[in-house]
Order: structure tokens, then sequence, then C-alpha cells
């Protein structure tokens, strides 16, 4: 299956950690098809923190959507984040925005992910990766939320990710 997901730091090396990031998911058969370059972003939810590094992977994975979640928790906690405020600071983040053209809502799984349609530094990098693919419940592509989008937080374009890294 084909999936959409947001990696982010705003702690540390976030550069590094985000390279890490990337090299455990394909480590444990996450195959990464295109990764955005980096993107400076201001926070949204909790303004009192570190601005973060974020980028968008385009990965291919034989893992049902809670398997990969499951894996992405454990890398999270692997690179040492721990439970704390929701939307503070964290040494990675890991989510998944789409997973094909799947809708799922569980308690712990909400894909689409939530808001994504309204957070720039999510809709930025994805744009760059994926500007047609199809958000499933708003019927609009992703250049389009995009384009629309009325969050006004700084999102700057950094260089790429080295992949030797």
């Amino acid at each position: 299956m084909n999936y959409y997901l947001s990696l982010g730091s705003n702690l540390g090396d976030k550069r590094r950690h985000l390279a890490r990031a990337l090299a455990a998911l394909e480590a444990s058969g996450v195959k990464a098809t295109r990764v955005s370059a980096v993107y400076r972003t201001q926070p949204v939810d909790f303004a009192g923190q570190p601005w973060f590094y974020n980028l968008a992977v385009e990965v291919r994975s034989a893992l049902r959507p809670p398997e990969l979640l499951r894996l992405a928790k454990q890398i999270e906690k692997g690179m040492g984040r721990v439970p704390s405020r929701k939307a503070g600071p964290r040494p990675i983040d890991i989510d998944i925005l789409l997973a094909g053209s799947l809708v799922i809502q569980t308690r712990g799984l909400t894909v689409p992910h939530l808001r994504l349609e309204k957070r720039n530094f999510v809709l930025a990098p994805l744009a760059e990766i994926a500007p047609a693919a199809v958000h499933p419940v708003l019927g609009r592509t992703i250049a389009e939320l995009r384009a629309a989008s009325a969050d006004r937080s700084s999102v700057r374009r950094l260089r790429p990710l080295s992949r030797g890294r």
C-alpha cells in the first residue's frame, strides 16, 4: 500500500533525527519512494517551544495502517520520545497522513490525519511530493488544499536530507 507520512522534530539535531527516523522506517521494510525537502516550521498548537524541521515522505509497505502506526510509535520511542504535553517538544514525530484512499476512524488512528488540510507544516512538504494526491474525505488535491489554506504560520523550505546520513 502507498502511504504519505509526516516526520517532524524540534529537539536536538533535528535534521539528523529526521534522517534516523527515515532510515529506521526503511530498515523495517517501509520503502521510501519520494522524500520532500526539509521545511523549517513555526509551532502551531503550542507556541512556546523550538521551531520544527518537517518533511513528507511517500512510502510503500505491506503493513496495514495500524501496524504502520505501531512501527512509527516504536521508532519514536527508540529515538527518545516520551509522552509529554500534547503538541509539545519532541525529538521525532511520525504521523500517517494518507493511506491510499482509505478513511479510518478508530480510537487510536485517524486517516486522513486530523486537520491535515489546515496545517501548512504538513501541506507544504506534502504538496512538494504529491500535489495531485486527493484527500479522500474532502475530494480535493493536496495542491488545492495548500492554495486554500488559511494557516499563516511560517514555513520555509530548506535543503533536502542527505540520504547517506
